[in-house]
């Protein structure tokens, strides 16, 4: 099983609000979900907790992609615009720093016009433990 498949399927939680992965290079990933009206807050936009859910599964995917069980210590997450009702939303996760212990990332998230609506760092922590995949995608 790929990474991609391996976290998109075993990532209950992103996968019952429907983020998906569609792209996993090392130190590189990208996510979609289109915003529902099971994702909107009582303001009427998109709830920050979806935002952050598509941007920590990117993260995942990064963060492990070089094939160790790694985990999320601390993730800042600021939001820019609001993610409005019918608008695809796409996270991207880029790898800033490959540390052997406890790697950092960047992470952004926009709308289908390119527009930013969340920005987000990750630090994360290596376990000794592998993570086993095939491929990454």
């Amino acid at each position: 099983m790929t990474l991609l498949e391996s976290l998109n399927n075993n990532d209950r939680f992103a996968n019952s609000i429907g983020a998906q992965l569609t792209e996993v290079r090392e130190g590189y990933a990208r996510a979609e979900l289109i915003v529902g009206e099971n994702h909107v807050n009582a303001a009427g936009v998109a709830q920050g907790g979806v935002m952050y859910t598509l941007a920590d599964l990117t993260f995942a995917a990064v963060a492990n992609c070089h094939g160790i069980l790694t985990l999320g210590i601390s993730n800042t997450i600021t939001f820019l615009k609001s993610g409005q009702l019918g608008e695809k939303l796409i996270a991207e996760c880029t790898e800033v720093l490959d540390h052997h212990r406890m790697p950092y990332c960047d992470i952004k998230v926009t709308n289908e016009k390119g527009e930013l609506i969340a920005v987000m760092t990750g630090l994360a922590y290596r376990m000794k433990k592998d993570f086993p995949f095939d491929s990454l995608m």
